[in-house]
């Protein structure tokens, strides 16, 4: 017996009006498509840009797609992940499974990520113990979302950081350059943020103003390559029980 197609990726992401945004996300998903060849990955978006994803499973069912798995391109469960693409999804082609998959954080490998642009930005190993960071988020009004950073923040203080404190960009206190007072006050010999946030646009701009203060402002996770390996075990979760009811 031959073995099953293996479904579709179709990568959800927001979208903004900002065009760094969109390129940001294209260039990840070819990191995706380079480390798994043969896969092939569609990328949509919910607002600002195309391919909508409606249009993506529309243009996918017509040409006689019927397995997909879905991937919001987000770092916490909040409302895009519970609510609105739950919404888009429900409206599907009825010929088409779609499987939605989860979102991509709470991972050790977007910690390593947040690590690789810290030291892309000029910090080393070496200055771990007298550097503070701020793990800024874009924030979100969803108590879950909120709780899941504040518990990365706790986790990543006992890699060696001198302290890491959460901020958000909007929704949610404290903001980034509060965040980055208190590490000066906390006797920090130097203060990094490190952007939580997938690619560039409104928020990750107001968390880059609030780093003003900071001596290291890293860059967004962007299509970091651990970025892309959480993308692709994402995927694998959400296909695994299909395979197993099919024996492969």
């Amino acid at each position: 017996m031959s073995r099953p197609e293996r479904p579709v990726l179709v990568v959800i992401a927001h979208g903004s009006r900002d065009p760094r945004h969109a390129a940001t996300v294209h260039a990840l998903v070819r990191r995706v498509r380079a480390a798994r060849p043969g896969l092939r990955v569609e990328t949509g978006f919910l607002d600002f840009n195309v391919p909508s994803v409606q249009g993506v499973l529309a243009s996918l069912d017509a040409e006689g797609v019927r397995d997909v798995v879905a991937l919001p391109l987000l770092l916490t469960r909040a409302f895009h992940a519970k609510s609105d693409i739950p919404a888009v999804l429900r409206e599907s082609p009825s010929r088409m499974r779609v499987r939605q998959a989860e979102v991509l954080g709470p991972s050790p490998l977007l910690t390593a990520a947040l690590e690789r642009r810290l030291y892309e930005a000029g910090l080393t190993p070496a200055d771990k113990s007298s550097t503070g960071v701020v793990l800024a988020s874009a924030g979100s009004t969803d108590p879950e979302a909120i709780a899941v950073i504040a518990a990365i923040a706790r986790e990543w203080r006992y890699t060696g950081w001198c302290a890491v404190r959460p901020a958000f960009a909007s929704a949610s206190l404290p903001r980034t350059e509060d965040a980055v007072r208190e590490l000066r006050a906390l006797g920090c010999e130097r203060v990094a943020v490190a952007p939580y946030v997938l690619a560039p646009g409104f928020l990750p701009d107001r968390i880059a103003r609030g780093a003003e203060g900071a001596d290291v402002l890293a860059d967004v996770l962007g299509p970091a390559p651990e970025v892309a390996r959480v993308l692709l075990d994402r995927y694998d979760e959400a296909r695994m029980p299909a395979l197993a009811a099919l024996g492969a």
